[in-house]
């Protein structure tokens, strides 16, 4: 078998028009031309020698192999973004304070912390899991530096718009029989009020004529998950960060309404980050992509390169 070395930089075009679902959007934050693209992913299909991308309609959609290839191009990109960083920056220090809504606490949490710590081992991190209002509160008042959160609203001055993600009815993993809301209400399972979510949930339900009632409350995403596991009723979250012992239901399983989707924000604190800040910003903001559920829109991938 030949010996293959790909090119990071068609990598990082492969992966950036993945992740913003157009290679037109890469080429433009690329800052190269639609042909430069075109040229590229023929490139690597070159090297890969099997087709990376299938025709889906007007637009591309991934292979197998392309979808094997994705997956290690991230990992690649991501050593070679690493190793650059650990040589430019291995002076940095200080201390930063980062904050993270609760569904992202055990999803993307580790795997930033163990990233930016290999990298920048003089660094200190203060890290906060809270809810999105509390996270826009701390950011305004200026005790966090950058916080990914769930947007609730509030409008802040210096604030990343880093996709939209579908919200989901959420069950027991173990399937739901018949019934299971007396003369057809539902036992709803929610954090305590304020929420965004429990909001939504209801004025969801309203909008649709659908009776509901509060079965449990909490003020942990941890209970939250206990009740629905347990039965008590259904939640709505996202894709991200589930347990094991519940699941996403398709909204026509019990008749349920259709939810729309959340804004997921990256707000820091000022305009300008200090060094330390804005290298996490951007661990954090990559780990962030990458855990964002893909779609069957997004897996059909109507990828235009112009």
């Amino acid at each position: 078998m030949r010996r293959v070395t790909f090119d990071l930089d068609v990598l990082r075009t492969f992966v950036t028009g993945m992740e913003l679902g157009s290679f037109a959007k890469a080429a433009e934050r690329l800052g190269r031309s639609t042909s430069a693209v075109s040229a590229q992913l023929k490139k690597l299909e070159e090297q890969a020698a099997t087709p990376i991308f299938r025709k889906s309609g007007r637009g591309l959609a991934l292979t197998e192999a392309g979808e094997t290839m994705l997956g290690y191009a991230r990992r690649l990109l991501e050593l070679n973004d690493e190793a650059a960083a650990a040589i430019h920056d291995v002076e940095l220090e200080g201390w930063v304070r980062l904050g993270l809504q609760e569904d992202f606490g055990e999803a993307v949490l580790p795997e930033v912390l163990g990233r930016f710590a290999r990298t920048h081992p003089k660094v200190k991190i203060e890290a906060r899991i809270a809810r999105s209002h509390e996270l826009a509160e701390r950011i305004t008042a200026g005790s966090l530096d950058i916080a990914l959160a769930w947007h609730s609203g509030a409008s802040l001055p210096y604030s990343r718009h880093v996709g939209d993600v579908p919200m989901r009815w959420i069950g027991p993993a173990k399937p739901i029989e018949a019934g299971l809301g007396e003369d057809d209400t539902l036992p709803l399972v929610a954090l305590e009020a304020p929420c965004l979510l429990r909001s939504v949930a209801t004025e969801t339900l309203d909008r649709a004529g659908r009776p509901w009632r509060m079965a449990f409350s909490s003020p942990s995403l941890g209970g939250i998950w206990a009740a629905v596991a347990a039965g008590l009723g259904l939640t709505i979250r996202t894709d991200i960060g589930l347990p094991a012992n519940v699941r996403a239901m398709a909204p026509e399983a019990l008749g349920l309404p259709a939810l729309p989707k959340m804004a997921l924000h990256l707000h820091q604190k000022d305009a300008e980050l200090d060094p330390v800040a804005a290298r996490l910003a951007d661990i954090l903001l990559q780990a962030a992509i990458e855990a964002l559920p893909e779609s069957a829109e997004t897996k059909e991938n109507l990828l235009k390169v112009a």
